[in-house]
């Protein structure tokens, strides 16, 4: 597609976001909304954002199998950087805060850029891994509404060719050949040169990195994110004295991250509260009460989690130059030590030490 067409359908399609948007507020009563915010459970929200945090610690552990296999092992590095992107995805559109994880973490070990972005495409591989299962679970345990139950089949297909998928990569992880990338690095001369033999370090890295155990060890953690996310909504629901039950609560979650595929606006502001007030609509929930849960939800998960991840951020893009320091230090204290050494090894062995 033209670059311009895609930018100009873009431009419509969030502009007609931003009407469908200006006439729902229309319809909100938002005295009674902010009234409801105002007289919130300081306790559960609180616990609203613990869980919350929780969903990240996940999905930084679960980035960290990948990441210890490919040569870092710091699970603290990892969580940090998960935290950071996850911070940066609330001010940037199109998850660039994903690119600056990738981006911190060749900056803090020095692996190589498609290495870490062959371990992120992997972790963030089950995330949808995570939320078909949750999809499939969802309508098979609950009566969600009608426009998250014609989705049962779609999503048992989809389990299905994601498993079939998965089992094949592992498979062909067997076959991988971190030789062949070798070669074709040395024979890039070309920048289109340099651009496959990258693609080919990302594929063989990837596959290298895969095996059962990692693998049932990300979905099982993926799991624990999605879920801890359902009480993240259940509690900021508690806390807003609105009673939601638990199929609610699964189907707010659901319907916010089928309808959010593509950020329309950065921490996807105003169009979070529209999809999450027609989920909830079929349970009774009123639509102020609605409004007020979902602005309590996107408040404790974008800015304790913004602040944060901001704060972390100037962490990783200065230790580059720390590294960088200290290995220039190391590079000239070696003469030194290395001749120190020689003249005690001379001297232990009796031997004359040269001027």
């Amino acid at each position: 597609m033209n670059k311009n067409l895609s930018k100009t359908i873009r431009w419509l399609l969030t502009g007609a976001i931003v009407v469908l948007l200006v006439i729902f507020a229309r319809t909100i009563n938002w005295t009674s909304a902010w009234h409801s915010i105002r007289n919130a459970s300081l306790p559960l929200l609180a616990a609203a954002i613990g869980v919350n945090f929780l969903s990240i610690i996940f999905k930084g552990v679960r980035w960290w199998l990948f990441l210890r296999a490919a040569g870092s092992p710091s699970l603290s590095l990892a969580i940090r950087a998960t935290i950071a992107g996850a911070g940066l995805n609330n001010v940037l559109v199109a998850n660039g805060g994903d690119a600056a994880r990738v981006v911190f973490v060749t900056r803090a070990t020095g692996i190589k850029s498609s290495t870490i972005l062959a371990t992120l495409a992997l972790e963030r591989m089950f995330d949808p891994v995570g939320f078909v299962i949750l999809l499939v679970y969802g309508v098979i345990a609950f009566s969600l509404p009608p426009s998250l139950e014609r989705w049962r089949i779609p999503a048992e297909l989809s389990l299905v060719v994601i498993a079939a998928l998965l089992t094949w990569f592992l498979y062909a992880a067997r076959n991988a050949k971190p030789g062949d990338v070798a070669e074709a690095r040395a024979h890039a001369t070309t920048w289109w040169g340099r651009f496959k033999a990258y693609l080919s370090g990302f594929g063989v890295a990837a596959r290298s990195l895969a095996s059962g155990p990692r693998f049932l060890g990300a979905l099982l953690l993926s799991m624990g994110a999605w879920i801890t996310q359902v009480l993240t909504f259940e509690y900021a629901a508690a806390a807003a004295h609105v009673p939601m039950p638990d199929a609610a609560s699964l189907a707010a979650l659901l319907a916010v991250n089928l309808g959010l595929l593509i950020r329309a606006t950065p921490g996807n502001v105003g169009f979070f509260q529209f999809v999450f007030a027609l989920a909830t609509e079929p349970f009774g929930i009123p639509r102020n009460d609605a409004i007020a849960v979902s602005l309590l939800i996107q408040t404790l998960q974008i800015i304790p989690t913004t602040l944060l991840g901001v704060a972390l951020a100037p962490e990783f893009i200065f230790r580059r130059d720390e590294r960088r320091r200290a290995e220039a230090l190391a590079k000239e204290m070696e003469p030194a030590v290395l001749g120190g050494l020689s003249q005690e090894g001379e001297k232990l062995s009796g031997a004359p030490s040269q001027p």
